[in-house]
């Protein structure tokens, strides 16, 4: 069975940004109801989202957050391939819905986009593709190697 956690860094930045503005109002202005709520939240948001979690065993594939919280779980059956993929910046960090399809990321640009049978794509971010797709090319599941880019060639110019 395959098992690896990729913690949010960059949601940890974001978070110990803003509780250093929190810890600056407690400190001038005192614990008031609302800004103790607001700490809490912050607090709540960093439980629930310090990482993701990539399960492999012999059935399916799972993901989730955190400790378990917005995750999915996907039989090997049903997925056709598997590739390694970069995301952009557009594809952004946490769960969300993009033109490549759903994507659950934490931390980075490396993911696995996994195609299934209804052509549904999903999209896992990972810091470990290369163990991924190894435990899941040993439970069968076809790996599609990236496709080299075509070089062109380039024509000196004329102008000066």
């Amino acid at each position: 069975m395959y098992q690896h956690k990729q913690y949010a860094v960059f949601i940890f930045f974001v978070l110990a940004w803003i509780g250093g503005f929190v810890a600056l109002a407690w400190n001038l202005l005192g614990a008031d109801g609302p800004l103790i709520i607001f700490a809490g939240i912050l607090v709540l948001v960093g439980f629930l989202f310090h990482g993701l979690t990539v399960k492999v065993d012999d059935k399916k594939i799972s993901w989730a957050f955190g400790p378990g919280v917005a995750g999915q779980s996907i039989e090997l059956s049903e997925v056709v391939e598997a590739k390694a993929v970069q995301n952009s910046y557009r594809h952004g960090i946490g769960m969300r819905i993009t033109h490549d399809g759903w994507v659950y990321t934490v931390s980075g640009f490396s993911a696995i986009q996994l195609t299934l049978k209804d052509g549904t794509l999903y999209r896992v971010g990972t810091n470990d593709q290369k163990g991924l797709l190894a435990a899941l090319k040993e439970k069968n599941v076809l790996i599609v190697l990236p496709s080299k880019a075509k070089t062109e060639t380039v024509k000196p110019s004329n102008m000066i």
